[in-house]
């Protein structure tokens, strides 16, 4: 494991970076968290853990919307 901050995730689809960025500030707006693009190392645990849990949330919702919709 790599301790130098660098990522070895590649992108499966470059088109959805922008998309899931614009997801992620949106997300974190709703929480009230201000994100620079780029890094945000400075954000505490508590801080990214609200981003983060705010998209899961609603990437749920999506889902369960999406299958009512289906089942109709």
């Amino acid at each position: 494991m790599s301790t130098t901050g660098s990522s070895n995730q590649k992108i499966v689809v470059p088109e959805a970076k922008a998309a899931l960025n614009k997801f992620k500030m949106e997300a974190a707006n709703e929480v009230g968290v201000t994100l620079k693009e780029g890094y945000n190392g400075e954000l505490t645990s508590r801080q990214a853990g609200s981003v983060g849990g705010q998209m899961v949330k609603k990437m749920i919702e999506k889902y369960e919307n999406d299958l009512k919709n289906n089942n109709n």
